[in-house]
């Protein structure tokens, strides 16, 4: 059986999360311990140290982890060890502000090319880099890049055609601004930005 589907999906969660508390633990020194990780992300230590023996042994009894060896055993489990190519669909303001931001080129995603259906839009460059394309290139563009993962800030009613079009044309990963629900393949991975769905948990504990 694969290994990776024997795992739970809310311990890989985890995992980036991990990495984050590392890459600032770093700053203080070389060694860290279940238990200052616990503190640090407000998780137990038996729950930290119960996550990474899912994975292998990365530490020894006394001596805790050592932060630069246990990053790179993350960064490999997570295939973020190598750069990911990124496409993304839609333009607008949502677009406009991600194209801007450089933390996804820090972690080694690449928005290597954007389209958009509307012509006002298209042949503009953002952030001086980025250059929209028409969504008529979007199979073209996949294909010739070898791209896996896109992006998807269309309104909620274009969403599933969209991302039913990414994965014919060999798109495995999306991760969805729309405020709607997906229904792909099984083995296609989707992950949901929704501030107001978080906005909304937030208010239950506000009154």
């Amino acid at each position: 059986m694969d290994k990776k589907k024997e795992i739970p999906d809310i311990i890989v969660a985890r995992l980036p999360l991990y990495l984050r508390a590392l890459n600032i633990l770093r700053e203080k020194g070389n060694t860290t311990n279940s238990k200052e990780l616990g503190e640090f992300l407000g998780f137990s230590a038996a729950q930290i140290r119960k996550d990474l023996s899912q994975f292998g042994e990365f530490g020894k009894q006394g001596t805790g982890y050592n932060i630069e060896f246990l990053s790179r055993q993350i960064e490999t489990i997570l295939n973020i060890d190598d750069d990911w190519k990124m496409i993304l669909v839609g333009c607008g303001n949502i677009g406009h502000a991600i194209m801007n931001y450089s933390g996804f080129s820090r972690n080694r995603f690449h928005i290597v090319a954007a389209v958009d259906s509307n012509p006002e839009l298209v042949g503009k460059t953002v952030n001086d880099v980025i250059g929209i394309r028409s969504i008529d290139d979007l199979q073209q563009i996949i294909q010739t890049e070898g791209i896996q993962i896109a992006m998807l800030t269309v309104p909620a009613a274009e969403a599933q055609k969209m991302a039913e079009k990414l994965v014919e044309y060999g798109i495995k990963g999306i991760l969805s601004y729309a405020p709607v629900l997906l229904n792909l393949p099984d083995d296609i991975q989707i992950e949901y930005i929704d501030p107001v769905l978080s906005l909304q948990h937030i208010t239950y504990y506000l009154k």
